[in-house]
């Protein structure tokens, strides 16, 4: 892999042209960032059948610390239990409805709906309730928390509410052997954060798929040490992909992770370069040997979203994390500033007359993957004729 990664880079660097036979790409059309009928499709039958992060284990530390997952609409819950697993359910009482839990997140012994007084354990089972007397042949064992399936990379916890779902690690491909290398299990959760910005989801996630808009954007800060032109991508089945990025110069240091703790077990593609991950819907990861933030996209509507931002390092020992972390994530908000400010702008635009498609080019690629991987989980005839994508890069894709 490292080997492959390195010569992609350096045939990146020195090519003229894309690479003999690589297909000139169908624009995507308009309508999928603006169309209603489109983007609750994609609301139904992707986003609810989707893997996406929720949280990782270090905010959920001890039996009954639990958090509340609002992203897909639906009120899920996840909780720590007993036995030191990490479980999700509705957080839907089976009797008529009610909350087993009112704030965000906290810790608690088991779950008491505060409706009729329903009680169950941290794993779900339904043991007391009120006035059993009046309920004919109620079997407890028949009315457990419904739950969603939660499943674990290292320490970070993803959920997807189709129950029929490829398993997490399994839908992954070869992403958790390439993650082996940060050591997961070490890693700590430091900080998250959330901006708002007033644009479809896609307008934004489509950004951090490609490099093409350094030199105009990220003039004076990322494209100061990044090589764009050198840039290899890997796409890989189910709509995952990395691309790899290198630095202007070897020798180069990011000034803001001097200092840190770093992971001796990366190779030279995280250690002297830039990989970034995009798992498919809506994880950006660009991994380092010194920590690592992960860049998630929600939509907020069809025309307004929310980023979150989640930092973890390696373990430094307890106590607070490192002072030298507030300055890297300062910096890392002033670039996320300069990939958002003209999204409002680009959203008027997309719902104007002279918003046709998306035109894209060798270096965007990622994006297409993405939109053909979206009408597969869409179902292909589920999607109006004219808002398809034309199948495309099947020949590009590693298997």
């Amino acid at each position: 892999m490292v080997r492959r990664i390195k010569a992609g880079m350096e045939y990146e660097a020195n090519r003229t042209a894309p690479p003999p036979g690589f297909p000139q790409f169908p624009p995507v059309p308009g309508g999928r960032y603006v169309d209603p009928v489109f983007l609750a499709l994609e609301k139904e039958r992707m986003w609810r059948r989707a893997w996406l992060y929720a949280c990782h284990g270090d905010e959920i530390p001890a039996a009954g610390s639990y958090l509340m997952f609002r992203k897909t609409g639906s009120p899920i819950l996840i909780v720590r239990g007993k036995d030191g697993l990490i479980r999700a359910f509705y957080n839907t009482c089976r009797h008529r409805g009610g909350p087993l839990v009112k704030d965000e997140n906290g810790k608690i012994e088991g779950f008491v709906c505060s409706y009729h007084g329903w009680s169950y354990t941290l794993d779900g089972k339904l043991i007391n309730l009120r006035d059993r007397r009046d309920f004919v042949d109620l079997d407890l064992k028949c009315f457990s928390l419904v739950d969603v399936r939660c499943e674990m990379l290292g320490n970070w916890v993803f959920i997807n509410e189709d129950p029929n779902a490829t398993p997490l690690l399994e839908s992954l491909g070869g992403i958790p052997a390439q993650f082996e290398q940060i050591k997961p299990l070490e890693q700590r959760f430091i900080h998250k954060a959330s901006y708002h910005v007033k644009c479809n989801v896609k307008v934004l996630l489509d950004a951090f798929l490609e490099v093409y808009h350094l030199k105009s954007i990220h003039t004076n800060t990322v494209d100061r040490f990044l090589d764009h032109r050198g840039t290899t991508i890997t796409l890989w089945p189910h709509g995952h992909s990395l691309m790899v990025t290198p630095n202007r110069r070897p020798d180069w240091v990011d000034p803001g992770t001097r200092g840190m703790r770093t992971i001796d077990t990366v190779t030279e593609i995280v250690s002297k370069n830039n990989p970034s991950f995009n798992f498919f819907p809506n994880l950006v990861t660009p991994i380092a040997d010194s920590g690592i933030p992960f860049i998630l996209f929600w939509p907020d509507g069809d025309n307004e979203m929310d980023i979150e931002v989640h930092w973890f390092a390696p373990d430094w020992g307890g106590g607070e994390p490192p002072a030298l972390w507030k300055q890297r994530i300062d910096n890392f908000e002033r670039i996320l500033f300069e990939d958002t400010q003209f999204a409002e702008v680009i959203q008027r635009s997309v719902q104007s007359p002279g918003f046709k498609g998306v035109m894209l080019n060798y270096q965007e690629r990622r994006i297409y993957h993405w939109h053909e991987e979206l009408d597969r989980r869409i179902g292909v005839e589920h999607v109006p004729v004219p808002l398809r994508v034309v199948p495309t890069l099947a020949d590009f894709v590693e298997r």
